[in-house]
């Protein structure tokens, strides 16, 4: 009976991506966009990660504060970027795309233009949806947090850190788009560059901001989808043309 159970279990977790994804195609087919559909997965990062033990020992006098390579003691190699986790996990920024994949089996997807399902946005914070979005000969990672900046008020955090370091990230230009039930709502930015803390990000606000209210107005059966498009700055395309 407990083997039936597990297995019914599985089936019907399958049966509901696959309902979530076909609802998706449906939706943005006509746009020519390619959908990923992403489970949320609760942060075990709570064991404070190296980028937060850093700010703590700062606040003591200890340390100074995680920004770009501060946290990071030898200036070649770069910290685990998945925010999930609190991984120990040091390398070159060249590998860290293979140690996503391959480690914490975030999936990557390819194309100008692709839409971000996020399933299951009644779950409780803290709650993290990731991917890793390949364009422009650059990979990207779009994390968007569920958490309680204050307690008992959660709200969805979304942002775009590019896989490189932040000289290269100048040169890019995301936009992220919420578009349902005749309202469109837009954020326009410069990516961060993984070498900073996704933590500093969110903490900073210099992301897209939902309260509940907001993200349920957007949201279809606890799913919210989230258009992203990337392009070159441009700063960048007018240097090009000199």
């Amino acid at each position: 009976m407990l083997f039936f159970t597990q297995c019914f279990g599985a089936v019907l977790d399958l049966i509901h991506l696959r309902f979530q994804h076909y609802k998706a195609k449906r939706v943005f087919s006509a746009a020519g966009q390619l959908v990923c559909v992403v489970n949320p997965t609760h942060s075990l990062k709570y064991a404070p990660t190296r980028c937060a033990a850093a700010q703590t020992s700062t606040e003591q006098g200890a340390l100074p504060p995680c920004h770009h390579h501060d946290a990071v003691h030898d200036p070649q190699l770069v910290p685990c970027t998945c925010p999930l986790f609190s991984c120990p996990w040091e390398g070159h920024l060249e590998v860290v795309v293979s140690h996503l994949r391959q480690t914490h089996r975030i999936n990557i997807l390819q194309g100008a233009e692709i839409v971000f399902l996020a399933t299951d946005m009644h779950l409780p914070a803290p709650t993290d949806w990731i991917i890793m979005h390949s364009c422009l000969g650059h990979q990207f990672l779009l994390v968007l947090r569920k958490q309680e900046k204050y307690e008992g008020h959660p709200q969805f955090f979304a942002t775009m850190m590019l896989i490189g370091t932040p000289t290269q990230a100048d040169n890019f230009t995301y936009r992220l788009e919420l578009n349902r039930n005749q309202r469109r709502l837009k954020w326009e930015a410069t990516p961060r560059s993984v070498l900073e803390c996704v933590d500093s990000v969110i903490s900073d606000g210099d992301c897209l901001v939902l309260n509940t209210s907001l993200a349920q107005l957007f949201s279809d059966n606890g799913s919210l989808a989230i258009g992203i498009a990337i392009t070159t700055s441009k700063v960048h395309n007018a240097e090009a043309e000199m």
